[in-house]
């Protein structure tokens, strides 16, 4: 599949069987599923935290779904992320994804290994080594409103790639106003392996988030190998500028393809087929800055939540 198509498709509910001929129809669309056997894939779903877990993450039923067909395709499937807070055994267990990826013997990463990189600007960046030792990086975002990014799709969640504690130091060292953090976040794309995306929009978040939003029922999922053009038809569909989105221009500066509509190719339906006209995304973005007390006070939570999980 090109990498300036999308797919968009609707699913009202996460109700089997359904969400599993949705997910079939989007992944034989962009993958080989007769390549896929012995490949290592690994799924990376936005989980953020285990509090409000069932809306602020991407939903335990598709993280098994999406697992389970890899897993019928022969793939050696794994699921990975770094919580902002707790574990993602300890996310995953609250949107009750763990028994279902046990039961498919999938393992989870908690990406506390991590290799360097250096990005295209000289930047440094510790990234989880199992995000850079897979053949396949499947990302799993969930679609919502952000507080700091006004929205935070499919090219945010692959920030989750970053180690540990380095995901609020960049905040910390380079959210300022005259700060890189969203062009490093898009120079993040061309250091990570090659992949695609299936974007969570059965239940969106809205008005605010990343994490104490309020449910919206957009009933979409979308599909693509360019989390860029991904970002570009959610954008149009949920009615947002993209002219007021840091990520959109981050990916627009560094002249990446996918950054317009029009320029985009929509096998299933247009986003006009499924636009809305009520979701709501601040319209104030909060800094993205992390002040040095919020960095010392999030560290002292994480490592609390760490010992506890490890009792």
């Amino acid at each position: 599949m090109q990498a300036t198509a999308v797919l968009l498709t609707t699913l009202p509910r996460y109700e089997q069987p359904r969400l599993d001929a949705a997910l079939d129809q989007l992944l034989t669309a962009m993958l080989d599923p007769s390549a896929l056997r012995s490949t290592r894939v690994l799924l990376k779903p936005n989980l953020i935290t285990a509090r409000n877990g069932r809306l602020a993450c991407t939903d335990g039923r598709l993280i098994v779904a999406v697992a389970q067909w890899f897993h019928g395709q022969g793939a050696r499937v794994a699921v990975g992320d770094s919580p902002s807070f707790g574990s993602a055994r300890a996310v995953l267990a609250a949107i009750d994804a763990l028994p279902g990826l046990r039961r498919l013997g999938v393992p989870v990463h908690e990406f506390r290994r991590r290799t360097r990189v250096v990005l295209a600007s000289g930047q440094p960046a510790a990234l989880a080594s199992a995000a850079l030792e897979c053949d396949l990086l499947v990302n799993l975002p969930k679609v919502k409103a952000h507080g700091q990014m006004r929205a935070t799709l499919a090219i945010k969640n692959l920030f989750g790639c970053l180690a540990g504690f380095h995901k609020p130091w960049w905040h910390l060292t380079h959210g300022g106003d005259s700060g890189r953090f969203a062009d490093l976040l898009v120079e993040l794309l061309a250091a990570l392996p090659a992949g695609c995306t299936v974007a969570d929009g059965v239940v969106a978040m809205h008005r605010t988030g990343p994490i104490h939003g309020q449910p919206y029922p957009l009933g979409i999922l979308a599909g693509g190998l360019n989390p860029v053009a991904v970002d570009t038809a959610l954008l149009a569909l949920l009615g947002i500028d993209p002219a007021g989105c840091p990520l959109w221009h981050a990916a627009r500066r560094a002249g990446l393809e996918g950054t317009t509509v029009a320029d985009l190719v929509f096998p299933l339906l247009q986003p006009a087929d499924c636009a809305v006209h009520d979701f709501v995304a601040p319209e104030i973005l909060e800094p993205i800055r992390f002040s040095l007390c919020r960095f010392v006070r999030g560290a002292v939570r994480r490592a609390l939540l760490r010992a506890g999980a490890g009792q």
